[in-house]
């Protein structure tokens, strides 16, 4: 990330260990109140008890030669040394006079996100704010990339589904039912390829805004254009190989049971072949960002993910679960109603969808395309946004990337005096 503001080279992740703070040294440990006195002829109590604590009770003033708690360090997030009970950080000297606790200060937040580690609802606010705030750039590329893509499909499907016998599949003879399917399998592939290179697309120049964003910056169209296009091979390269990677697998596991028609084969390493693609996929969900961020090769682009990715999977599974969940919540209602409209209004009605003319008619074709524009438009920089955020949050919690992105925000002495 040399080329990028505010993004440092990725160094050595430290330990969870380093970060969190040993019961040694919590100034709770040391005894609160005084110890109760020790039964006699308990077998549960020592010989040997403590002395009395010499701590205050919160909101009082402790006496003048009692021990002062130490300072919680610089940096850092999470349960800090000097913090009572594993609570978060207590600093001395409140609102209530020298000697009374009071929380930490907040983390600062100089664009969409605060500089810490992001919990859920601020990962999917940080996409949300993201489009809603820089608007003027993102819905441009998202709406001209979603028009064209469907405007694409449309014609594809118009135009390769067109010839295709009407008649139910009971009439079909065995020519016409492989050319249908043959059609269909050519239109749905044509389709992807589309939609795959527009996402691409996309997710390239989002990154590159979703990176100011973060910073209180803003993007134009041009400059995520600009920041984005020497990556954008490799990134279709990296999209490609993932693609081929995860259809090589099926080919090795679900083939050759197809192959000898044994569908019991087929089935169980159907089966085996499912949770591995959703495992792959999370292991490298993280390596668009990290490749334009990072400025990277594909091959490091896939470490970097995998490195980030290891230890926290299921967390980034059900973040990522969610938000496909919210996306298709979302397209389907903005999508059905066009449909609704252009098969009932201007597409033949029931008649249509029983003789298999809806297809192909214009108006639910257009109608239908219009739905899936403004759906793509608002699904698009969500989940573009929420995989970029997930890598900055990874970041933050392994690598300290929250001193960078504070010192490129211009923030002075961030991480040293506990803001």
């Amino acid at each position: 990330m040399n080329d990028s503001p505010g993004w440092a080279t990725p160094g050595s992740s430290p330990s969870d260990g380093d970060r969190q703070g040993t019961p040694a040294d919590r100034p709770g440990d040391d005894g609160g109140a005084q110890q109760p006195a020790r039964p006699a002829g308990d077998p549960k109590w020592s010989a040997e008890q403590p002395p009395p604590g010499q701590w205050s009770s919160p909101g009082t003033t402790p006496p003048a030669d009692s021990p002062q708690p130490p300072a919680p360090p610089a940096g850092g997030w999470g349960t800090q040394p000097g913090t009572p009970y594993g609570g978060p950080p207590a600093y001395p000297g409140g609102p209530g006079g020298p000697g009374q606790w009071s929380q930490p200060p907040a983390a600062a937040k100089p664009g969409v996100i605060p500089l810490r580690p992001l919990g859920l609802g601020e990962i999917l606010d940080g996409s949300v704010a993201t489009m809603r705030t820089h608007w003027r750039s993102v819905v441009p590329i998202t709406l001209v990339v979603a028009t064209v893509i469907q405007v694409i499909s449309v014609l594809v499907q118009k135009f390769m589904l067109n010839d295709l016998p009407l008649s139910s599949a009971e009439d079909m003879t065995a020519e016409e039912a492989i050319d249908t399917l043959g059609s269909s399998l050519a239109v749905s592939v044509v389709n992807q390829f589309i939609q795959v290179l527009g996402t691409i697309v996309v997710t390239a120049m989002l990154t590159m805004i979703f990176s100011r964003a973060i910073l209180g910056q803003h993007s134009s169209v041009s400059t995520a254009w600009r920041e984005a296009r020497p990556q954008l091979l490799r990134l279709i390269g990296l999209t490609l190989l993932l693609a081929f990677g995860i259809i090589l697998l099926g080919a090795v596991l679900v083939l050759p049971g197809a192959l000898a028609g044994n569908i019991g084969l087929a089935v169980v390493g159907f089966v085996a072949w499912l949770p591995l693609i959703i495992w792959l996929g999370i292991k490298f969900s993280l390596a668009s960002p990290a490749l334009m961020l990072e400025k990277s090769t594909v091959i490091k682009a896939f470490a970097r993910s995998s490195k980030l990715v290891g230890g926290s999977w299921w967390r980034i599974f059900g973040i990522t679960l969610l938000t496909s969940l919210i996306a298709f919540m979302v397209a389907l209602m903005v999508v059905a109603p066009f449909q609704l409209v252009g098969v009932f209004a201007v597409g033949g009605g029931m008649d249509a969808l029983e003789d298999g003319s809806a297809q192909t008619a214009w108006g639910p074709l257009i109608f239908s395309g219009i739905g899936l524009i403004i759906a793509q438009t608002i699904i698009m920089p969500i989940q573009s946004g929420v995989t970029v955020l997930l890598y900055v949050d990874q970041r933050i919690r392994r690598e300290g990337l929250d001193l960078e992105l504070a010192r490129a925000a211009g923030i002075e002495n961030y991480g040293t005096t506990g803001g």
